[in-house]
């Protein structure tokens, strides 16, 4: 259950409340429904007699499996999630771009400036790499945190990169400003646990054959483990149809959105797996409500070390930001979208 207490609640009430959840054998966790009022969930029902005491507002006695992912945690008030100084969720799409993996320094920074200047918020890149092949580049590993780091010095972005194991975690914290749990790993439970205690924001990328409450789910082991600042990223599914690497899925975008208070985001690189496809995709998915895109930006897509087949240009990035801000502006207002277009 869900248990919201007022602003003015006595502090007896939420140690009363907490105390009898554990006497009964039950996870309790605190957290803030966004307007400054304690919501505490419970893995159970606490005795209707508790339910009387000073200072509650509303009970919900049943909830969703991911209490504290869940919209009516924060009914009132969706959560942003600031990744340096960029909010993620405050109305304005964010982007999110970069090369797939991390190539050496001087193209790294020659990148984030060209992303920059394309409208990119965020610089993302990959130091360590999963790839399914054992062959197949995987990342500088520290050395490539390090030109993130350079590269942040050098433009002022916040940086990005996936985190792969629960051993990683101290090591890429101290050089991203978020850390990305890749789809491969949605389902690792102790790597979950370990960003859930280290307080950087986390984009949580969908696992290409997890259905939308398990991704919530995840995201759940996240906020249990007292993080709260959690994205998450639709980055397509599998599918039967071998034209595209996987199916980028639209629906997930508005029914997460629905059911959580957690702003969300598109991949439409890894979601089509096609260069030619990656902007309409992008724009739809922005269209259909999501809160940015994190996209694979190289300057030489051609000749880049990782995914060059779904990877666009600086170039492509200015266009799909220019129309993605027309998009918005005629959502928000229709009677805005010729001068937004122009």
């Amino acid at each position: 259950m869900l248990i919201v207490l007022a602003l003015d609640a006595p502090e007896s009430t939420r140690t009363g409340l907490l105390a009898a959840a554990a006497a009964a054998g039950f996870e309790a966790r605190v957290a803030d429904d966004g307007r400054g009022r304690p919501v505490i969930g419970v893995s159970g029902d606490l005795h209707h007699d508790l339910l009387a005491m000073q200072g509650i507002d509303r009970v919900l006695p049943k909830h969703k499996p991911y209490m504290l992912a869940s919209r009516e945690h924060r009914q009132d008030s969706p959560s942003v999630v600031m990744v340096g100084a960029v909010p993620i969720g405050a109305g304005r799409p964010v982007i999110m771009a970069g090369p797939c993996v991390i190539e050496d320094r001087s193209s790294l920074i020659e990148n984030a400036r060209l992303a920059q200047a394309a409208g990119a918020d965020i610089l993302r890149g990959g130091a360590f790499k999963p790839r399914t092949s054992p062959y197949a580049f995987q990342g500088l590993g520290e050395d490539g945190l390090r030109y993130l780091a350079a590269a942040r010095e050098a433009t002022g972005m916040p940086v990005v990169t996936e985190v792969m194991e629960p051993d990683q975690v101290d090591l890429v914290a101290g050089y991203a400003d978020m850390l990305q749990i890749g789809a491969r790993n949605m389902a690792n439970f102790p790597l979950l646990r370990k960003v859930g205690a280290t307080g950087k924001p986390v984009l949580l990328k969908r696992g290409f054959s997890a259905t939308v409450e398990e991704w919530l789910m995840s995201a759940e082991y996240i906020l249990a483990g007292g993080n709260r600042d959690v994205v998450l990223c639709e980055r397509g599914i599998r599918g039967f149809d071998p034209a595209f690497r996987f199916n980028l899925d639209l629906n997930a975008v508005p029914m997460a959105k629905d059911l959580s208070h957690l702003p969300v985001v598109v991949d439409p690189s890894h979601g089509t797996g096609r260069r030619q496809l990656v902007s309409r995709m992008a724009l739809a998915g922005l269209a259909c409500g999501a809160d940015g895109l994190i996209v694979e930006v190289h300057p030489d897509p051609d000749n880049a070390l990782c995914d060059g087949a779904q990877t666009i240009t600086p170039a492509d990035l200015a266009a799909i930001v220019r129309k993605g801000r027309a998009i918005q502006a005629a959502l928000l207002d229709p009677t805005t979208i010729g001068a937004a277009a122009d």
